[in-house]
């Protein structure tokens, strides 16, 4: 509350103070049932991530929601790094938008961020007589105090890229940010980048498409996107598109560079499996060029011919030295060394899952047939699906890395996982020379939860992250 002021406010000055924060004890999943066969509300998993407790790697704690069927997402805060000029703001709401039923609940976390409890429903209603916008997606709190939420679809599930914002403190539902002429066609992630007066947004699909599962037809109806947007940070208003091409189908996440004076940063593309840098040119302008290619697989015993890595998620290290990335379907966790962002350097790989594992019904063709994996088995439990999710330690020695997509695209690419749960799995990073390896002392099984097996997604700490925080 504004009467309870501090010396500063939440996060760090600066991305590296950040690094010398204290080490993770618990993280933050939601945890789908929705198309799962589970009956009962997604809810919220606190899981104990010290390595010094007794309950080293269990939930600890489970927040139902109030409904059935929301399928929780990704989380966000009412506050962050760009809060900290602020003494009277404080982190503790975790915003929770369910990217189906267009719900978002605001998640009490400063009671008891070990048991936490919900604070506020904001129905999807409001989303929709309001912003005429649905399906929430990225949440980011502004220096303002305001709290933004992208929006990937309209009420009636078609595509429509919007961002809502709610009031920082009462939560209610305010306006979209962005001008009513300049809403986009496609909605998914979003950055900003203050003192370059700039925000960069990114594109999935339309919700009535996504529903389905990935379909050819689909994409050949254009109802997928392949394009960036690029917004006046102070106007609201849209300043281009840009069209990444066929390399740049589907762009997914996007970071760009800790430091708030940096101008560039990154964007993954999903059907590709490319990385596309973003920079801002010297006439000012803001122009892209791919940096990383991940070849596709020629397989047998798939839905097509060629199988992308197919690139879900990727983060920057705090220190901007490391870019991480997920291939969720060839199932690998890549670290690249960005110290020439022009000319990234693999220097770590390591493989969690997938659908080219040695045992399984896909076969790679015309190569070495050891480059297909054995199944990964941690303490018992073979890791299904791939690695989706990621989230780094703010020191980077640790990246965490969930399994679960979305619950219509797990039945279809990975129904194993759905019929025995997903999971949390921790890599250890070598931040010297570059390097993965999994840590094979942890392992969160979501296939073991007392009502049954449920979709672990999005990883969050208490205290802030390099995908939560932005410093302005």
């Amino acid at each position: 509350m504004k009467d309870e002021c501090h010396i500063h406010g939440p996060g760090y000055p600066s991305p590296l103070e950040a690094m010398k924060g204290p080490r993770e004890e618990i993280v933050y999943l939601p945890c789908i049932r929705r198309n799962t066969g589970t009956e009962g509300p997604d809810y919220l998993a606190t899981v104990d991530v010290d390595p010094k407790s007794r309950t080293y790697s269990q939930v600890i704690h489970r927040l139902p929601m109030l409904h059935v069927g929301d399928e929780l997402h990704h989380s966000g805060w009412n506050a962050c790094s760009s809060c900290y000029a602020d003494a009277c703001k404080k982190r503790d709401k975790l915003i929770l938008p369910s990217l189906y039923s267009s719900r978002i609940y605001i998640i009490d976390v400063g009671h008891n961020c070990r048991a936490p409890r919900i604070h506020k429903v904001i129905e999807p209603s409001e989303l929709h007589e309001k912003c005429d916008s649905a399906n929430p997606h990225t949440t980011h709190c502004l220096a303002n105090g305001e709290v933004m939420i992208s929006t990937i679809g309209d009420p009636r599930g078609n595509a429509k890229g919007s961002f809502v914002l709610l009031d920082g403190e009462t939560f209610e539902v305010k306006s979209t940010w962005e001008k009513k002429s300049d809403s986009v066609p496609f909605g998914y992630d979003y950055w900003y980048q203050p003192r370059h007066n700039v925000m960069i947004s990114t594109e999935w699909g339309a919700p009535k498409a996504i529903e389905k599962g990935f379909r050819l037809t689909d994409l050949e109806a254009g109802m997928y996107g392949h394009s960036i947007h690029v917004w006046d940070w102070t106007s609201h208003t849209l300043i281009k598109s840009i069209d990444l091409g066929d390399d740049g189908l589907i762009p997914l996440e996007v970071r760009f560079l800790h430091n708030p004076d940096a101008s560039q940063g990154f964007v993954g593309c999903a059907l590709r499996s490319s990385i596309f840098r973003i920079y801002k040119t010297e006439d000012g302008t803001w122009a892209t060029h791919k940096v990383i290619q991940v070849p596709s697989k020629k397989v047998t015993g798939w839905m097509m011919e060629e199988m992308p890595g197919l690139i879900t998620d990727i983060l920057i290290s705090l220190c901007d030295r490391f870019l991480y990335f997920s291939n969720w379907l060839h199932g690998d966790i890549r670290q690249y060394d960005i110290s020439d962002p022009c000319n990234p350097k693999l220097v770590g790989q390591v493989f969690v899952g997938g659908s080219l594992l040695k045992d399984g019904n896909v076969k790679v063709v015309d190569e070495d047939p050891n480059c297909q994996p054995e199944p990964l088995v941690i303490k018992g439990t073979r890791v299904e699906g791939g690695p989706q999710m990621i989230q780094l330690s703010l020191d980077g020695k640790r990246l965490y890395c969930s399994t679960s997509l979305y619950s219509t695209w797990d039945n279809q690419f990975y129904t194993c996982m759905v019929k025995k749960g997903s999971v949390l799995l921790q890599i250890d990073v070598d931040t010297n020379n570059g390097g993965l390896k999994v840590n094979k002392n942890f392992i969160c099984d979501f296939g073991k939860e007392p009502n049954g097996p449920v979709l672990a997604h999005e990883v969050r700490y208490p205290g802030g992250d390099c995908t939560s925080d932005i410093w302005i």
